[in-house]
This record gives C-alpha cells, structure tokens and sequence, in this order.
C-alpha cells in the first residue's frame, strides 16, 4: 500500500527541514575540519597576498553561486541559509589562515604567537568587532590584513547579506507566483484522489 498524500508531503517537507538543519551544520564541521587539517600557513609563504585575493575571488563566486541556487531553490529560504553558512565560515575561516601564515612568515606580526585556533579567535572577535585586545596586530602587514578584514566584514555584512536575502525574498515571490509548496500539496492530492 502506497503512502497517502499528507504522508508524503510532511515526508517531503520533513526532508528538507532536516536538510535546512543538517547541510548547514555539515557546512560549518567540514570547513573548519579543512582549516585546522590542511596545511595553509605552510604552503602560503611568500604568496599570502596572492592567497587572500584568490580567496576572496573564490568567496565572491560563492556568493554569485549561491544568489543563482537561491533564486532556482522550491525552498528559496532554506537555500539562504545555507548560503550563509558557507559564506560566512569560508570568509572567516580565509583570514584565519592568513593571520596564522603571516604570524609563520613574520613571527611577532601579533602581540603574541598564533596558532590555527588563536588566529580563528582573533577572526571572530574582529568580526563580531567585539576585539578583546588580548592579541592585536603588531606589525604593519598584520594591521593592513586586519583592516582589509574588518572593510570585508562591512562589506559582508551590509552588502553580501543584503544580496542574499534579497535573493531569498525574490525566490519566495517566485514560488509564490508559481504555485509554491502548496500548490505541489494540492497536485501531490489530486493525483492521489484519481
């Protein structure tokens, strides 16, 4: 006996609640996995500025990406989220690495030495510009990185986000305009009730 109507549409919409949860979350594990796994800071000697703008290019075709699925998504919010969860990390977790490579290049850019874990602090608390002031940046390459992280956290936050939910709200009209979840509901019903 096959499952009835209401059964397969809260199944349906069970799935992507778990997935609005679970893939976000995943996001977040996986790349800070990858930041404390992959070996940047050893890698990047000499290259760090060619490093942090290959990243910033990549974060920026992120967000190109992740505009377009939203505006494709049937679930155009949970897609937002997910957005944002990989967006934000990624952007955080690339001046993390450029914190912790530059403090390996020139030992002393900060008050105090950095490992992976204090530069991922020290990203966090620029970024939420709460600064607690117990590592600051010494040196002059350090300020600058810090500045052009705390001009890219204004960026993120007032444009990148504001991008991403105006995606959201067009996606949302969209599925409204074209049926949406509830019009699937009544197809999935009547194709039940033949």
């Amino acid at each position: 006996m096959t499952p009835g109507v209401g059964e397969r549409v809260r199944a349906h919409r069970g799935r992507f609640l778990v997935l609005g949860v679970l893939r976000p979350s995943l996001t977040v594990v996986l790349l800070v996995t990858a930041y404390y796994v992959l070996p940047v800071g050893d890698r990047v000697r000499g290259g760090g500025a060619v490093f942090l703008a290959a990243g910033l290019a990549v974060v920026t075709a992120v967000v190109v990406w992740e505009v377009r699925a939203i505006l494709r998504s049937p679930y155009p919010l949970l897609q937002g989220v997910q957005a944002l969860a990989l967006v934000v990390p990624l952007f955080l977790l690339l001046f993390a690495g450029a914190y912790h490579s530059i403090e390996q290049v020139r030992p002393g850019s900060f008050t105090g030495p950095l490992s992976k874990t204090d530069a991922l602090y020290f990203v966090v608390t620029v970024f939420a510009t709460v600064g607690f002031g117990d590592i600051t940046p010494v040196a002059e390459p350090a300020r600058i990185l810090v500045t052009v992280q705390m001009l890219g956290d204004l960026l993120l936050l007032g444009l990148g986000l504001r991008v991403i939910l105006t995606a959201v709200r067009h996606g949302r009209d969209r599925t409204e305009k074209t049926g949406g979840d509830d019009d699937r509901d009544r197809d999935l019903r009547a194709r039940d009730d033949r």
